[in-house]
């Protein structure tokens, strides 16, 4: 008999500027981890000896975010050391993976309550330092066409007719809603502010944030991806074998309209019905569904259009049946493609804005995500939401979440 998985907390780090005067630089991984999950502890007054496992994502497995990160984090916090933990990486939905991987543990009767999430410290351990066989392996790459992501948002671009305009006022809107969103504190319920080894604060609200982006500003930056894509190696004729029906690819992502460059974390406590009633704990919501899927890797990044086809279709639902949307702002043309696809308003995706204006720690965007999308059904009275990511080689991730 399969048992449901329940939301009990969400919480999450504010996200730190990628670079070396980011607020969050001096942090390693580990001890930001650490701290996140000392927070799910505390809130919850915790006995951590009732968490099976501690699952988290982290992309860039090198150096300091090498080995078992989670086991680390773990033994670095005030979690009790006869907990586990599991380091895992679906590049981008890392994060969501993880709480995916622990919701289907708890259905299954593989333990009463899980610790999943993720991190990335993308200003400590730059993303790609690790290598990647589709990059680096001639032979795969020319199998697969292999483009980087950049090239792949403007073929998405190109493909399904997204201008440079409908991109940067997608991009714009994103920071007028992450702006609202603080203003009206509408994540106060998930913040968990970083300190130093002092314990004195050093970061409290998310850094990245430009909240006086325009169209004007953004008209001014030159396009991100156009001369690896036209100049040797010359990616676009990769792509155009791949897609000859295209004419040209047409470039028109640059920094403004594509995820930022940050540091953070993020952590849900998930568990059963027996382990809150154990500990006193209400659950928030349940996950109701989770999905993957592979796509093609030379477009890469439409993962979320199939995967949220596959896990309606898996339990009988109809895109009519989702109230609120998070889809990960990895380029404004994957969000315009969803929206496209499904016939979906703007008004229900991304409310709160996203990675675009916030910034998307890789390992940890999956959990936040989820995190958000639970704290807006909450304030907005609505019932069942979809958070999705697209992944890098192609592939996609979903969840469905409905309050309880």
């Amino acid at each position: 008999m399969t048992e449901d998985a329940y939301i009990y907390d969400a919480v999450r780090s504010p996200r730190g500027k990628g670079r070396k005067d980011g607020a969050l630089h001096e942090v390693t991984s580990v001890r930001l981890s650490a701290q996140i999950l000392n927070a799910v502890k505390e809130r919850n007054n915790l006995d951590t000896k009732a968490v099976e496992d501690v699952i988290w994502g982290n992309v860039t497995q090198v150096k300091e975010q090498g080995g078992c990160l989670a086991r680390s984090a773990v033994l670095a916090s005030d979690f009790d050391e006869q907990v586990p933990g599991l380091a895992i990486n679906r590049f981008c939905a890392s994060g969501m993976e993880a709480v995916n991987l622990a919701a289907n543990q708890v259905r299954g009767g593989a333990g009463n309550a899980y610790v999943a999430g993720g991190v990335e410290m993308m200003g400590r351990v730059p993303m790609g330092s690790d290598g990647a066989a589709i990059a680096v392996d001639p032979t795969l790459a020319m199998e697969t066409y292999f483009v980087p992501q950049g090239i792949s948002a403007d073929i998405i671009a190109t493909e399904y007719g997204f201008s440079r305009d409908d991109a940067d006022s997608f991009a714009v809107e994103s920071q007028k809603r992450a702006k609202a969103a603080w203003d009206d504190n509408r994540f106060d319920k998930s913040i968990v502010t970083v300190r130093d080894q002092n314990g004195l604060p050093i970061l409290d609200h998310d850094e990245y944030m430009r909240p006086g982006t325009d169209m004007q500003s953004l008209g001014a930056l030159k396009a991100s991806f156009k001369d690896m894509g036209e100049v040797m190696p010359g990616f676009d004729n990769v792509a155009l074998l791949k897609y000859p029906h295209l004419e040209r690819i047409s470039h028109i992502h640059h920094a403004g309209n594509s995820s930022g460059i940050v540091d953070g974390a993020a952590a849900v406590l998930i568990g059963n019905k027996e382990f809150g009633e154990a500990h006193g704990l209400k659950p928030r919501a349940r996950i109701r569904a989770t999905a993957k899927i592979g796509t093609d890797p030379t477009i890469m990044l439409t993962g979320p259009v199939p995967v949220t086809e596959k896990i309606l279709a898996d339990h009988g639902m109809s895109i009519d049946d989702i109230d609120l949307f998070e889809v990960n702002e990895a380029f404004a043309s994957v969000v315009l493609r969803f929206m496209q696809a499904f016939g979906v308003d703007h008004d229900k995706v991304n409310v709160n804005g996203g990675s675009i204006a916030m910034g998307h720690p890789l390992g940890a965007t999956g959990a936040i995500i989820i995190g958000t999308l639970l704290d807006e059904l909450e304030r907005a009275d609505k019932e069942v939401g979809l958070a999705t990511l697209c992944i890098a080689s192609g592939m996609g991730a979903a969840t469905i979440i409905e309050r309880v």
